[in-house]
């Protein structure tokens, strides 16, 4: 059996030219340096550069992504008794030169595969240097863009030509990420010694029908030059064993398993996620099971699910469109998703436990899909590990993002290369379920001005339309594949259409206020989403502006959408009124960006059945900024993530306006615990604001698992005396709505009037709030009194005389009621309007 070494130890990074803005400190350095890791992160830990992440470093560091760099290492080798060694890049990023004793090893160009060179001649006994030289990748898509002619695509906010290269769109910048081009060695690097043969590439295909799970599995195979003895290709799984003979000479070979009755996999919610251990092997002799005799070994745990797209035509009429639905083993689920960005600008950083937590983050706000969008990366394998074992679904996009792409060489090659790599080391995993061509490019071939600068060249829709629908058929046809997001199915059909496939919302943030969603019923809203500052102390740690305000130099510099501040503000002028403090300012667009994604979802929801997923943007942030964000770039959940907790619930409740009237909706996903008809007492009231009612009424409702039913609220109850002072209340067993007949600016909020109690229970604060007066959005802010400390609940509404106790973690020290409780601790919709109306 083959040996593995990591090379991973005593690696040195110097400057290698390319620019005359080194600093001098860094021109003539040898740092040490961490692989896997970049050189930005070697230079920070060198003491050699201030944070990136803080205050406006960013500009000041834009000369490492414009200079060449060298990485050296020394490492001693004995020979053995292999026929070959390879030198095995799991990642370079991402124009590097190889050499190994002086000698050429090869070129890379594509961040997003690994590359694999038979170093065996060159290697020699005792000291070995090797040597790995990035060019400047900036330069690099500067120069193939002259070379291939300019494409349209990058703007103001990502000027860089980040489609002439095939590395991580983001790094180039974008409207919530930094321009830091990176550079480095950002995954293990290896040799491996072997003989006779090896598992070049396995590829299980996993399906599962009538009872019956089969997993067929082929195999690759590389042999040694001028060995072509005959070996045994054999798999193992859940107690199934399956072997077959490979020819002399053979280079593939394909074997199948049956497991009777399998226990199926499911997103969360919907039932468990069993896992199994696959295991494959090269033997190469007639030596049954012998495990010293195994030539190489594949591994992986796969999961026993179905998955298709269903993209079926309505029946014909006015309303006659096509589905964007995604079903797994068989049934229908509405997707309540996140779009996923690179966790961090230095992908190294971003480990097993980092992707788990942010994957929990996400199951725990009742996520059940992540879209892992095309501008990033595919994901190392934890990630997806991660998402099988959680039982999140995953939609992969493949890396084009927001632009035209060449399709000549060497990026065409490039391209076909990358997604047969990746197709085939993903597909194990069950939680992946689409694979998307692009994010964005037949929409801006559409609409945003790219056909006449375009002409007859090529952008990308060979790409979407051929190469990798092949790449998918023929590598992975247990997935479906869609040619872009947003896309209707044909270019006869505009790609933003409610009526067919998946579409982007995005007028709404840029150009108008949330209520605008109520105009779409689109079948699959893959991307809308609305700003909100990340959380105070993540701001404070990055930003050290003084005086801090919203326009302040350091916050300005962590704003990246253009006219960002000024859409947060037009954003705020419907609902609230101008805040008059920073501190205002940050709860408010918090609180703002919560309301407009609730909003829509509500909205969205309500249409369950014609539409069938929304993915909001985003989950993460890759560093600190004001974004889209639930969770901000030091991983604190901001108030936006407690909303989406609550109205990703299986059971939705919500008041929605209908052609008739207001209507109290309910929808029922049904989960594995709860797949019967939701029946319960609907209670319908209009209060006043101090708890009087004024109207009542009350029915019984049933609601089938995965459909949804409605109940028109009677016109005595709907319509109000006094509209500023009164809302609905609609309860229905534990789920409970409320709606507001005006906007917070105008209504007559009474000034909050409550108790607050803190007890210490452990390791934990609570802080129990009893009101006498109606209090909307009530929220702790933990990080206000430790930066270390979350919060278990956020956006309470409590009525006159109720209470709610929220549970703090994570704190340093005891803290008292009075400290707690008031501003900018707790806050509430009645006190910004308190505090910023006089």
């Amino acid at each position: 059996m083959g040996e593995w070494r990591d090379l991973h130890d005593g690696w040195v990074l110097s400057a290698a030219g390319g620019t005359d803005d080194v600093p001098a400190e860094v021109a003539g350095a040898e740092v040490a340096a961490t692989v896997p890791g970049c050189v930005h992160t070697d230079l920070l830990a060198a003491g050699l550069i201030p944070d990136p992440y803080l205050d406006r470093n960013e500009y000041d560091l834009a000369w490492i992504g414009r200079m060449d760099w060298r990485y050296t290492t020394t490492f001693d080798w004995a020979p053995g008794d292999d026929d070959r060694v390879d030198l095995v890049c799991e990642g370079l990023d991402t124009v590097a030169s190889i050499e190994l004793n002086g000698q050429p090893v090869g070129t890379t160009q594509n961040m997003h595969r690994s590359y694999r060179f038979d170093v065996a001649s060159l290697l020699r006994e005792g000291s070995n240097d090797l040597v790995v030289t990035f060019s400047s990748a900036l330069r690099y898509a500067e120069q193939m863009r002259d070379k291939l002619g300019n494409l349209p695509g990058p703007n103001s906010a990502t000027p860089e030509p980040f489609n002439f290269i095939r590395k991580m769109a983001c790094n180039f910048g974008w409207d919530w990420g930094p321009v830091l081009v990176t550079a480095g060695i950002w995954k293990p690097i290896r040799l491996h010694s072997w003989s006779t043969a090896r598992l070049a590439r396995v590829r299980p295909l996993v399906t599962v029908e009538e009872g019956v799970g089969r997993v067929r599995v082929l195999a690759d195979i590389e042999r040694v030059e001028g060995e072509d003895s005959p070996l045994n290709l054999v798999a193992w799984l859940a107690g199934a064993r399956a072997q077959i003979e490979v020819a002399e000479g053979a280079l593939s070979a394909e074997l199948d398993l049956e497991v009777r009755d399998p226990d199926l996999w499911w997103p969360h919610g919907h039932g468990d996620q069993p896992l199994y251990d696959l295991e494959v092997a090269l033997i190469p002799s007639v030596v049954d099971g012998a495990e010293e005799a195994h030539e190489d070994v594949w591994a992986r745990r796969i999961g026993f699910r179905q998955v298709e797209l269903d993209t079926a035509p309505d029946a014909a009429g006015a309303e006659a469109g096509s589905a964007f639905t995604i079903r797994v083993n068989g049934v229908p689920v509405f997707a309540r998703g996140a779009n996923w960005i690179p966790d961090d600008c230095f992908p190294t950083r971003v480990d097993a436990g980092r992707y788990r937590a942010r994957l929990q983050q996400a199951k725990d706000a009742n996520i059940d899909l992540l879209r892992v969008w095309g501008g990033g990366l595919y994901e190392k394998e934890e990630f997806y590990q991660a998402a099988d074992e959680l039982g999140i679904l995953v939609w992969q996009d493949f890396l084009f993002a927001c632009a035209s792409y060449p399709e000549e060489s060497p990026i065409g090659e490039e391209v076909e290369a990358e997604a047969r790599q990746n197709v085939a080391r993903l597909m194990p995993h069950p939680s992946l379920v689409l694979w998307n061509g692009n994010n964005e490019n037949i929409w801006g071939w559409f609409d945003w001005g790219w056909q006449a600068r375009v002409g007859d060249r090529t952008w990308g829709k060979g790409y979407y339309l051929q190469v990798l629908p092949e790449v998918v058929a023929q590598t992975d046809p247990t997935r479906p594949y869609w040619p872009g997001s947003p896309y209707s199915g044909t270019f006869d059909i505009h790609p933003n259409a409610d009526e067919h496939g998946c579409k982007h919302v995005w007028d709404v943030w840029n150009q108008r206020d949330y209520s605008g969603y109520r105009d779409y019923v689109p079948r699959f809203v893959a991307e809308f989403g609305f700003q909100g500052p990340p959380t105070w102390a993540t701001l404070t740690r990055a930003v050290h502006d003084e005086p801090l305000a919203p326009d302040s130099p350091g916050v300005l510099s962590h704003q990246k959408a253009t006219e960002g501040n000024d859409k947060l503000a037009r954003g705020l002028a419907p609902h609230f009124p101008e805040p008059a403090t920073v501190e205002d300012w940050h709860w408010m667009t918090q609180l703002n960006q919560a309301r407009a994604l609730t909003f829509g979802i509500e909205h969205f929801r309500s249409h369950r059945g014609r539409c069938m997923g929304t993915v909001v943007w985003q989950l993460n942030d890759c560093w600190p900024v004001t974004s889209w964000a639930a969770v901000d770039g030091d991983a604190r959940r901001k108030p936006l993530w407690y909303a989406l907790r609550d109205v990703y619930d299986s059971r939705l409740l919500t008041v929605q306006p209908r052609e008739n009237g207001l209507e109290a909706i309910f929808v029922h996903e049904g989960t594995a615990d709860d797949s019967s008809t939701w029946a319960t007492e609907v209670v319908l009231e209009r209060r006043s604001f101090a708890g009087e009612v004024f109207g009542h009424w009350s029915t019984l409702v049933e609601v089938e698992a995965g459909s949804t039913a409605s109940v028109r609220i009677p016109a005595d109850v709907a319509t109000p005396t006094d509209p500023l002072s009164e809302l609905l209340i609609v309860t229905a067993g534990d789920r409970r709505t409320t709606w507001y007949f005006g906007e917070d600016k105008d209504l007559a909020y009474p000034d909050a009037d409550l108790d607050v109690d803190v007890t210490t229970h452990g390791s934990e604060t609570r802080v129990r709030v009893t009101t006498r007066t109606l209090v909307r959005d009530l929220a702790v802010f933990a990080d206000r009194l430790d930066p270390a400390a979350s919060v278990d609940d956020m956006l309470v509404t409590l009525l006159p005389g109720e209470s709610h106790t929220f549970r703090i973690s994570g704190l340093g020290r005891e803290v008292s009621a009075e400290e707690v409780g008031r501003a900018p601790v707790l806050r509430c919709a009645n006190d910004v309007r308190a505090t910023t109306s006089g």
